[in-house]
């Protein structure tokens, strides 16, 4: 139950980052893909914190998870911004 809240959590990141116009793009797939992976990274380390398990949901997990994938949509959304000229 922990582990479908943390992609929950990554999902939703995702929906709230592709509301924020700033160098979004059209193509989706890789914002969503990053956004997944690291909700369960950080889920995984928010287990390991004793924050909630994986079979157990927390929103401090949750809120971890939420986030850390938010902030790695935007880090994701600047490394691959282009540059002006």
């Amino acid at each position: 139950m922990g582990a479908a809240l943390w992609l929950g959590c990554g999902v939703l990141a995702f929906l709230v980052a592709r509301i924020v116009p700033f160098s979004r793009r059209p193509v989706w797939l890789p914002e969503l893909a990053v956004s997944l992976v690291i909700s369960v990274l950080l889920g995984l380390v928010a287990t390991a914190l004793d924050l909630g398990g994986w079979r157990e949901p927390d929103w401090r997990a949750a809120a971890f998870a939420g986030f850390g994938a938010l902030a790695a949509i935007g880090l994701l959304r600047l490394a691959t911004r282009p540059t002006p000229h």
